[in-house]
């Protein structure tokens, strides 16, 4: 079974008639993602300036060009298309060196890296939703792809955060004992 076979599929015979119009929760889904998607791009923006470790700093900058920049523009491109009035942006954040911001009034990068890590797997859940609550094709194939690209990227990056000691994870569990 190939998902972008049949997501592909789904959506062909949309492309030689006229599509229906969005509803309103397609839209509300769009919306929202457009938002979430601006608002991880904010956070991204200032983590990359403070934080220390090269590596994560590699994957902040992959995860603003190869994630979140193509789902924005995909989704405002869409959006404007289809003449949904976009959400106010996010005010963009210089790209820099900041290390100079004292400790404690800035994240540590362990807690950068699980506050990434968490907006991925918002995404992730929120494309599912977007998914399976789309009438329309085209716009179920879009999510589809949000998702794709944030699995792609969340695989190497918890690999990132298990090497270096960052990894959140909750403690072992067996029935009626909690393992210390």
């Amino acid at each position: 079974m190939n998902i972008l076979e049949i997501l592909n599929d789904a959506v062909k015979p949309y492309l030689n008639k006229e599509k229906p119009p969005l509803n309103v929760g397609e839209v509300m889904n769009l919306w929202f993602y457009l938002t979430a998607t601006e608002q991880s791009m904010a956070g991204e923006r200032v983590s990359f300036n403070t934080v220390q470790d090269a590596e994560l700093k590699e994957k902040l900058k992959d995860a603003l060009e190869n994630v979140h920049k193509p789902i924005r523009e995909e989704l405002t491109s869409f959006l404007k298309a289809e003449g949904v009035p976009l959400p106010a942006p996010s005010a963009d954040k210089p790209l820099g060196d900041f290390r100079s911001v004292p400790e404690g009034s800035k994240l540590t990068d362990s807690e950068v890296a699980n506050l990434v890590s968490f907006n991925i797997v918002l995404g992730i859940n929120y494309a599912t939703r977007g998914l399976t609550e789309s009438v329309r094709p085209d716009v179920a194939t879009m999510f589809a792809r949000f998702q794709l690209r944030k699995i792609a990227f969340s695989i190497p990056f918890r690999d990132l955060l298990a090497r270096k000691g960052w990894l959140q994870e909750p403690p072992p569990y067996r029935t009626g004992a909690l393992v210390q």
